[in-house]
């Protein structure tokens, strides 16, 4: 009796252990596909960052040369 509910256990459990390990392996695989891509979108937001602050620098410094310009 113990001996045939083993077996059955044996039989059926490995298959659902791999179908489940397999599908956590595939879930890890995507959770860091998606930290990747936030990485990537987080560095280019820094470089937009950037390029706007050096763009608005620009812009002000034109600014103040064209009110110094008027002063003169």
């Amino acid at each position: 009796m113990i001996i045939g509910l083993v077996s059955v256990i044996m039989i059926f459990g490995i298959p659902i252990v791999a179908i489940i390990t397999s599908h956590l392996s595939s879930q890890t695989e995507l959770k860091a596909k998606i930290i990747e891509d936030q990485i990537k979108l987080e560095e280019l937001k820094h470089q937009n960052y950037l390029l706007e602050t050096d763009k608005m620098r620009r812009e002000l410094e034109a600014q103040l040369k064209l009110e110094d310009k008027k002063l003169v």
